[in-house]
């Protein structure tokens, strides 16, 4: 007959932050031990993709590691991902030609 197994926290409903798996103990003793939530990956804020460079954290292993470990050293690192920084770059350089050009074609036709 398999050995009954008891909570060790107060909490009985198996809700997300109650998961737990089957250890054996080296006294043969069957424990459950309890599982922390997977954190996630920051993803983009643009086009949603998952961040590279940045491991998945939960907020607390967040505060605890260095700057380092959070952000890519790069304008909107760890916020926005490679591509679309280099879009956005491009569209305010663009922008900024089409007012030239709009201030050229208007000096021209005076």
């Amino acid at each position: 007959m398999a050995q009954r197994l008891t909570f060790r926290r107060r909490l009985p409903y198996n809700t997300q932050s109650n998961r737990r798996r089957i250890s054996k103990t080296p006294g043969g003793r069957l424990v459950f031990l309890y599982q922390k939530k997977q954190g996630t990956v920051p993803s983009c804020g643009d086009c949603h993709t998952k961040l590279q460079g940045i491991k998945a954290m939960r907020p607390k292993e967040l505060m605890r590691v260095s700057k380092r470990q959070k952000t890519v050293t790069r304008a909107y690192g760890g916020s926005r991902c490679g591509r679309c920084v280099r879009e956005r770059i491009v569209r305010a350089f663009l922008i900024e030609e089409q007012k030239i050009v709009a201030r050229v074609v208007k000096a021209s036709k005076k």
